[in-house]
């Protein structure tokens, strides 16, 4: 399957700078992942979708500030980090800007010596693998060094990075938000409990790969980024109790599409598990768990949006994309949302 089949030509007015206020005030778009059909209506109206039984699927992992500025040591240069993966307690996978001829042993400071790395290995794709030296808790240190790192689509300053973060946010660890999550309130999470819809929250922290395009020709030829994830027993309880008796699994973001197929047993169960997972999922794929997805607008030719399209069809999606530019649908991490059932 080609690459260019999943390119869609999108004005940039489109690419949404701000937030919507309130949360759930962004327009949904309501897709029947059978016949095609479309509605659009307000993110609220969502509760009128879901139904008592069905189970809400979310990634509670929480935005760090990853971005870091210092200097490199040996020539007092300017750098900038971004933390993609936490290898260890002091072991991170760094992208370095400019960073093609940082070598092994290279070492950098940040703040008044606040914070201390070295390179101690290149892998592929040419990040790095850095150890900090600090004092104290390194959670702190990042807190006052550290800048939450906005997609570059997104030129505007954010003024408050809570609205970069999901309500329901609780483990550090991603380098970008689960997006579809951004469009729920306090308030609305608790109306659609009131209803009888299950909440499962699983944890996949998210690296800035998941919104890289695919720059092979062939997809199949794409090598996906790994990201750590955890499934609770008693999250995975709640799926398997919801699909044994005939509920909907609805999973918010593709984020939660990949850890739940990715801790499928053969015998199509959930299981409570910890681990990474590279998991490419593109048309053809045969779900296992997720029934429904309830998703933010993707990049052309991104991994995010061949998810979408392996479980709507690509034509209905792409058909659909269309349609939300013509209704000038807001797209991106701060844009309007897509519910598939």
């Amino acid at each position: 399957m080609d690459t260019k089949d999943f390119w869609y030509s999108l004005p940039e007015n489109l690419i949404a700078q701000d937030p919507i206020y309130p949360r759930d005030n962004s327009r949904l778009l309501i897709l029947d992942k059978n016949g095609g059909k479309t509605k659009h209506v307000i993110f609220s109206d969502i509760i009128d979708y879901l139904k008592p039984g069905d189970c809400l699927v979310l990634n509670n992992t929480k935005v760090i500030p990853a971005r870091l500025y210092g200097v490199k040591k040996q020539t007092n240069s300017f750098i900038e980090f971004l933390l993609l993966n936490r290898k260890s307690k002091d072991t991170w996978e760094v992208i370095l800007r400019p960073g093609k001829k940082a070598k092994i042993g290279t070492e950098f400071v940040f703040g008044e010596n606040e914070l201390n790395a070295k390179i101690t290995d290149i892998i592929d794709g040419g990040n790095r693998i850095v150890e900090f030296q600090y004092e104290g808790l390194f959670e702190n240190v990042l807190d006052r060094l550290g800048e939450i790192p906005l997609p570059p689509y997104i030129k505007k300053e954010l003024k408050d990075t809570q609205r970069y973060q999901t309500v329901y946010a609780k483990f550090d660890g991603s380098a970008a938000a689960p997006t579809a999550g951004l469009h729920f309130t306090e308030e609305l999470l608790k109306k659609i409990s009131k209803k009888g819809i299950n909440a499962a929250y699983i944890t996949l922290h998210i690296g800035l790969g998941t919104f890289r395009p695919v720059k092979t020709a062939d997809i199949e030829s794409h090598k996906m980024h790994s990201e750590y994830y955890e499934i609770s027993r008693d999250c995975a309880e709640l799926i398997n109790n919801t699909k044994a008796a005939g509920g909907r699994i609805i999973c918010v973001g593709t984020t939660s599409v990949r850890t739940l197929e990715s801790a499928v047993s053969d015998k199509d169960i959930v299981e409570e598990r910890k681990g990474w997972t590279d998991i490419f999922i593109y048309p053809g794929y045969k779900f296992k768990i997720t029934d429904g997805l309830l998703t933010n607008f993707h990049l052309p030719e991104s991994t995010l949006l061949m998810l979408v399209c392996a479980l709507a069809g690509k034509d209905s999606v792409m058909k659909t994309y269309e349609e939300a530019i013509s209704l000038k649908y807001r797209f991106f991490s701060f844009g309007d949302a897509m519910l598939i059932i």
